[in-house]
C-alpha cells in the first residue's frame, strides 16, 4: 500500500468516481466526477478502470506528501502543479518520491484537475459507490461524505504500469454547448428560443456542484405549471426569473421548472471546466447525433 499525506485542502478537492446508479428512487443523487472525460484520461493513463476513485481538485489548493514512492497520474484543468519546485503539467503520469509533494496553486487553464492513483484510491463503498456528495452525507475517504481535509491520508494498492503521456485529451474548450432539446421546448416563446441558441451566456459566480447559473437574456415560458418529475444529468431548468440553471451530478432527483432540455456528456465536461465569468453558447442537436458523438469519443480510450 501507498499512502499520500494530506498537508492543504479545501471542501472543493474531492474523492470521486462515475458517480452512484440505481438509487434515486431512494431520493439519493448521483455525484461522481464533473468532468468524466478529464477523470477517464487520468485513469487511463495508469491502465485503471476509466471509473475508478480519483481526486476532484477544484481551483487549486491541495498539497499532498508521499509517505511512500508513489506513482501517478494527472488529468483535466491546469491549477499550476507543482512536485516540490518542478511543475508538471496535466496529461501525462509522474513519480513522487518519498517525501515529495504535490501541490496545485491556482487556475490557469480550467477549474478541475483529477489526480489517479493505479487501481484507484482506497474507500468504502456506499451504496455503489465512492462519490462524494457532501449534502446528502455520502461517499468520500470515510464513507460520509467529508471533504478531502488537512491531515488526513489516501491510500491505493494497485501496482502502476509504463508512464504515459497523452497528445492531445482535452475537448475543445469554446465549442458550443450541444443541448438535446425536451418536450417542453415548444412552450417557450418564439423570441426565447432564438435567444436560448443565438446569443452568448455568461456564467455566474452562484455555481455549485448541483448546479451552474447561466445568466443573459431572460426566457419565458408559456406553458401550465407542471408536476415534479425526475431530472437527468445535464438537465436546463428555466425558473421563473428566466435564467437558465444546468443542473449537475449533485442535483436534486425531481422538480417542477420547465426545461429546454439537456446538455449532451461531452458538453458537461466542457461545461465542468468553465470559471465564472466565462461566456458560453447553446447549440441544439438531436438525440441520435450526440449518442454516435458520445460513441465516438469513448473509443479513443481503446486507443493504445
Amino acid at each position: 500500500m501507498s499512502r499520500l499525506l494530506i498537508e492543504a485542502s479545501t471542501p472543493l478537492c474531492l474523492l470521486q468516481d462515475a458517480g452512484r446508479f440505481g438509487v434515486r428512487h431512494l431520493g439519493v443523487t448521483q455525484g461522481g466526477a464533473l468532468d468524466w472525460v478529464s477523470m477517464s484520461w487520468a485513469n487511463w493513463l495508469l491502465g485503471n478502470a476509466l471509473d475508478a476513485p480519483v481526486v476532484e481538485i477544484t481551483l487549486g489548493g491541495f498539497t499532498v506528501q508521499a509517505e511512500d514512492y508513489c506513482l501517478l497520474a494527472l488529468a483535466g484543468a491546469d491549477l499550476g502543479a507543482y512536485v516540490d519546485e518542478r511543475t508538471i503539467s496535466p496529461g501525462r503520469s509522474f513519480i513522487l518520491q518519498k517525501g515529495q509533494r504535490l501541490r496545485f496553486t491556482q487556475p490557469f487553464s480550467g477549474a478541475r484537475a483529477y489526480l489517479a492513483a493505479p487501481g484507484g484510491f482506497d474507500a468504502p463503498d456506499v451504496l455503489g459507490s465512492c462519490a462524494t456528495v457532501a449534502r446528502e452525507e455520502l461517499g468520500g475517504v470515510d464513507g460520509f461524505g467529508k471533504a478531502l481535509a488537512e491531515g488526513g491520508r489516501l491510500a491505493y494498492s494497485g501496482v502502476g504500469g509504463a508512464m504515459k503521456v497523452l497528445s492531445d485529451p482535452t475537448l475543445p474548450a469554446k465549442a458550443a454547448l450541444e443541448v438535446i432539446v425536451g418536450a417542453q421546448i415548444g412552450r417557450f416563446s418564439g423570441q426565447s428560443l432564438f435567444d436560448a441558441f443565438n446569443t452568448e451566456w455568461a456564467l455566474d459566480s452562484r455555481a455549485d456542484r448541483m448546479g451552474m447559473r447561466l445568466l443573459g437574456t431572460p426566457l419565458h415560458y408559456q406553458g401550465p405549471s407542471l408536476i415534479s418529475e425526475g431530472i437527468p444529468l445535464g438537465a436546463i431548468q428555466v425558473p421563473p426569473d428566466g435564467q437558465p440553471i444546468v443542473l449537475l451530478n449533485d442535483r436534486q432527483t425531481i422538480g417542477g421548472y420547465p426545461r429546454l432540455g439537456a446538455l449532451t456528456p461531452l458538453s458537461l465536461a466542457r461545461l465542468a471546466q468553465c470559471l465564472p465569468g466565462e461566456k458560453v453558447r447553446l447549440a441544439p442537436v438531436v438525440q441520435e447525433t450526440a449518442h454516435r458523438q458520445h460513441i465516438e469519443y469513448l473509443q479513443r480510450f481503446n486507443r493504445p
